[in-house]
């Protein structure tokens, strides 16, 4: 079976298990698998930015993953921000501990704070999403934005694409793929807004689509960067024809707290 097939397959059984979940699921469900979702991830990316000796940086960055979430669920800002505040010292001033050389490295701390703030701490804006008002409708929405556009841009990068986007970070992404994720994630958030948001103004549907897909984009275009400064093609295996998780979820960590930010400061 071709990689690509194997691309389908899991990309339509993963899109039925998210609508069933979505819609049929209580909030606390959801929660729960957003949060074993974002403990894969960081798992995915400690893999690849830590040696098998920093076991203790690898703990220290699962163990706030699980704490962030938590204080989404929570719903006050004051305990996500207290968590991140306390973390980043933490982490900090437990390594000042652990120095027994002259010579050390700080790099470890910097991955372990970066890894706790680029995966747990943008995604569990979904939670803030799924709780508040149209939670559901707006959930879908994101991922339409995401995946209406990555996939216009795998089939018009693999018909048209020549020039190359940035080629050093991720040789297979194109200039004219770029333009037609654009394209796409706009069209399919205005149709989205007609046919379930219709409240919402189509500008803002259109702003959403345009700014969210670029936006998406350079989310996709960092984790490539971690990949290539760590040597790795994929994330991880866990979804055939796709990679790791990670290798899907690039995008959504970017645009999820755009949407969320978008609509409570411009929207609402």
């Amino acid at each position: 079976m071709s990689s690509h097939v194997k691309r389908w397959i899991t990309g339509v059984a993963g899109a039925a298990i998210l609508f069933a979940l979505i819609v049929y699921g209580p909030p606390a469900l959801f929660d729960a698998v957003l949060i074993v979702l974002i403990l894969i991830g960081v798992t995915e990316y400690s893999r690849m930015v830590f040696s098998p000796a920093d076991s203790w940086e690898r703990t220290e960055v699962l163990a706030i993953s699980l704490l962030i979430p938590f204080a989404f669920i929570v719903g006050d800002t004051a305990v996500v921000l207290a968590i991140v505040t306390l973390s980043v010292l933490g982490v900090f001033s437990l390594y000042l501990l652990r120095i027994k050389d002259q010579e050390f490295q700080i790099i470890p701390v910097m991955k372990v704070v970066f890894g706790f703030l680029y995966l747990p701490l943008t995604l569990s804006h979904f939670i803030l999403i799924r709780h508040g008002d149209r939670g559901v409708l707006w959930i879908f929405f994101i991922l339409v934005l995401a995946f209406s556009g990555d996939i216009t841009a795998f089939y018009v990068g693999r018909t048209w694409g020549k020039k190359k986007l940035l080629p050093f970070v991720s040789p297979g992404k194109t200039e004219e793929g770029m333009i037609g994720l654009i394209a796409g994630s706009t069209i399919c958030c205005i149709v989205y807004q007609q046919l379930f948001l219709p409240n919402l103004p189509v500008v803002h549907a259109a702003i959403l689509g345009f700014v969210g897909s670029i936006i998406g984009q350079l989310g996709d275009l960092c984790e490539s960067a971690i990949k290539r400064a760590s040597g790795v093609k994929d994330s991880g295996v866990i979804l055939p024809g796709h990679g790791g998780l990670l290798d899907r979820l690039d995008c959504l960590i970017f645009i999820t707290p755009f949407v969320y930010y978008y609509r409570l400061f411009v929207i609402a």
